[in-house]
């Protein structure tokens, strides 16, 4: 992350370098990314927030909108001495003179971001650190352009310096940068035709404008869904569960046939270390704490890490899914998740789809969840398909005749206890310490039958059953009758009610498409439920859901934010709806981007898309604030649109182009783990580029239809 903001604060540099060809003007402006986001970090440090993953996700995220304030102000102090105003007077006119719209452009920027803090769930802790972030970085940038900027520019910069005379022939950047700047005036002109071509045609441009919009919405149902978007953190977890009851040994000797299967599909150019965790862990603490969920000795996890430049990690669990269970048959393979962003969004679930069946006959739901798993195995792009809890694990049943049992003076408390000893030791029923002198240690005494002893029906049965003093000593054969039989090894419950899980992956395919599937089979299955079961479905299909309602709900608030406050600055109703006009397109260029891009709609894309409502809106706000001081100037409304458009063709390009360049190393998702932001980088950019064409071109349109002549208006 802190490489995408050096990378994305270097390319902005160099764009305004470009534009306005002076590096004291481009030293001025870059000075503030650093001091903005220094000021940043202070604040979350004082409201006790940490550097992580999102908050710096957050600062390269704002890298390229930070220099929006100072480049405004510096571009329009260039325009005031290009006016042949000295020094002194073009500074403060120029600062002056875009106090006000920087300030709601800000103040837009950073009010979308308030429905965040009404987020619940794993989104609302994730996503409010980014937010502050964002916010206390745009609030520092616009107070440095109120002061440092200005006084900066009166110690560097110099009135009529930026006309020099031709550059020597030697000088290659100075004469790269006055090609650039002949270029750009030539299309800043064909810009003012082109705009005027549209408000003269405007009966048949607004129309066709909206409608390419929505046309472009069309493609929604195409992009998918996605919770959160995979990361390739360079690692992976392979669960294997062998035959029920298989010994922890026999379950070592399976791993490390695995191990060799492992180490054939990756090669060693890529594979870093495999480690093993075999069997159930020591303690219920680190059981509890697993996400793996084994449940017994025959259960193994299998933690691969690759080396630094690998091969995409999900191109090998993909062979693996599809080599292994043919070289071991009887063996299950599923991967849980590795990383600890899957983990949290995960709940703490080996996976992320559960369709639970919750009721009191556990036989019953046992055959119903049976039957269901057939199904769900025909959706496409499910895998890892397994049914949790186990049924047929191995056990001894002991069946005491009670008649014999205390004839011999004995009770089922004695048989229990005596069988309890010999096989697991009296640590269990009587647990004793020996403290050593010497060292001060303690160590615990046990008493069991040597494993080796007890190996058949035969030498359980003369297991020796000692009781009060008066009994008679006996064996456990003479009272009791051993059986074979199976049971579950292990109990889950929801609500109190026994519950079945049904857990499964995603491969090459969105989840919300294969949420789509399972519901519909859910559905049509429930009326095959047992009587008395409940059928749900839940793991991140619905926290999906939910967070999905939660920044739909943010997105529409964060419009109607943006409008209200641009309503009490413009003291009018109608100025701001002009404004808010660009956002379709914004919006349109959002879907595009992601269609084009093959990216998923997900939460990071949805939080990108309510950044951009208040990006999008920034430069229209500079556009319509200049063209209404011409049309009170002037009063002509189309005259001012154009010299609204004419002049502020600079500051908007060079200020979307900022925003856009600052956010394409985020939306690169270079470096393990960058897939997390990058649909919240590439959103914004979409948003942005549309955006940039209907504050260039449609928003004149519409200022120029809707604020009529005054004759006009008079005569109607």
């Amino acid at each position: 992350v802190v490489r995408e903001a050096i990378i994305a604060a270097c390319l902005t540099a160099i764009m305004i370098l470009l534009f306005l060809g002076s590096w004291r003007s481009t030293l001025i402006i870059a000075v503030s990314i650093p001091l903005s986001i220094l000021t940043s970090i202070c604040i979350l440090s004082a409201l006790g927030e940490t550097i992580n993953i999102m908050t710096l996700g957050g600062l390269a995220l704002a890298v390229g909108i930070l220099v929006d304030d100072a480049t405004v102000t510096i571009e329009n102090i260039e325009r005031n001495f290009d006016e042949g105003k000295d020094l002194h007077t073009g500074i403060l006119d120029g600062a002056a003179q875009i106090a006000v719209p920087a300030l709601v452009s800000t103040l837009c920027i950073c009010i979308v971001f308030l429905p965040m803090f009404f987020l619940t769930g794993v989104a609302r802790y994730l996503f409010i650190p980014l937010a502050e972030a964002v916010v206390f970085a745009m609030i520092a940038s616009y107070i440095l352009s109120r002061t440092l900027v200005p006084t900066l520019a009166m110690y560097l910069l110099k009135s009529g310096e930026h006309h020099p005379a031709e550059p020597a022939s030697w000088n290659l950047p100075a004469r790269f940068q006055r090609a650039f700047e002949r270029g750009f005036e030539g299309a800043r002109a064909r810009y003012l035709s082109l705009v005027s071509a549209c408000i003269h045609h405007r009966a048949i441009f607004v129309p066709a404008f909206l409608a390419v919009c929505a046309v472009t919405f069309l493609l929604i149902p195409w992009l998918g869904q996605d919770f959160f978007p995979v990361s390739d953190g360079g690692q992976f977890k392979l669960h294997m569960r062998a035959k029920t009851g298989t010994r922890i040994e026999e379950t070592a000797k399976i791993c490390d046939q695995v191990e060799e299967s492992l180490r054939r599909v990756i090669p060693p150019r890529d594979l870093g270390a495999i480690i093993d965790n075999i069997g159930l862990p020591y303690s219920s603490i680190n059981l509890s704490y697993s996400t793996s969920a084994p449940i017994g000795p025959m259960d193994a996890d299998i933690l691969v890490s690759l080396l630094p430049d690998h091969r995409p990690t999900n191109d090998y669990i993909r062979r693996l899914r599809e080599t292994l269970p043919h070289e071991f048959p009887g063996v299950m393979f599923y991967f849980p998740p590795a990383d600890i962003i899957s983990q949290i969004l995960n709940f703490g679930l080996p996976a992320p789809i559960d369709v639970q069946i919750a009721g009191l006959d556990i036989n019953a739901n046992h055959a119903f969840a049976t039957s269901l798993l057939g199904k769900l195995r025909r959706v496409p792009g499910i895998v890892d398909l397994r049914i949790h809890q186990v049924f047929d694990q191995p056990k001894l049943h002991l069946f005491v005749d009670r008649t014999k049992a205390a004839q011999s003076g004995f009770t089922q408390y004695d048989i229990a206890t005596s069988t309890l000893v010999s096989l697991s030791g009296s640590f269990q029923t009587a647990p004793s310490f020996w403290l050593d002198p010497k060292n001060g240690v303690s160590y615990s005494l046990v008493t069991q039958a040597p494993q080796s002893s007890i190996s058949s029906f035969r030498e359980l049965d003369n297991i020796p059953i000692s009781g009060k003093p008066a009994s008679k000593p006996e064996i456990l054969g003479d009272v009791a009758d051993l059986t074979r039989g199976a049971g579950m090894t292990v109990i889950s419950h929801y609500n109190i009610q026994r519950a079945i899980d049904i857990y499964g992956s995603v491969q090459d395919r969105d989840l919300g498409g294969v949420a789509r599937d399972i519901n519909q089979i859910v559905d049509a299955s429930r009326k095959n439920l047992p009587r008395g079961a409940q059928l749900i479905v839940r793991g991140q299909i619905e926290t999906m859901r939910t967070s999905f309602q939660g920044l739909l709900g943010g997105l529409a608030l964060a419009i109607v934010l943006v409008y209200l406050l641009i309503v009490v600055n413009f003291q009018s109703w109608l100025d701001p709806f002009i404004i808010i006009t660009s956002l379709p397109a914004a919006m349109a260029g959002i879907v595009v981007i992601l269609f084009v891009s093959h990216t998923t709609l997900s939460v990071p894309a949805l939080m990108g898309s309510i950044m951009c409502v208040g990006v999008a809106t920034a430069n229209s706000i500079l556009v319509v604030s200049f063209a209404k001081e011409h049309l009170a100037a002037e009063g002509d409304p189309e005259r001012a649109a154009l010299e609204a458009g004419f002049t502020r063709f600079r500051p908007v390009l060079m200020t979307a182009l900022a925003m856009i360049i600052g956010m394409v190393p985020m939306a690169m998702g270079w470096g393990e783990g960058g897939e997390q932001n990058a649909p919240l980088g590439r959103a914004v950019i979409g948003g942005l580029m549309f955006a940039t064409v209907a504050t260039l071109f449609f928003v004149p349109v519409v200022f120029s239809l809707l604020h009529r002549k005054p004759a006009e208006s008079h005569n109607k």
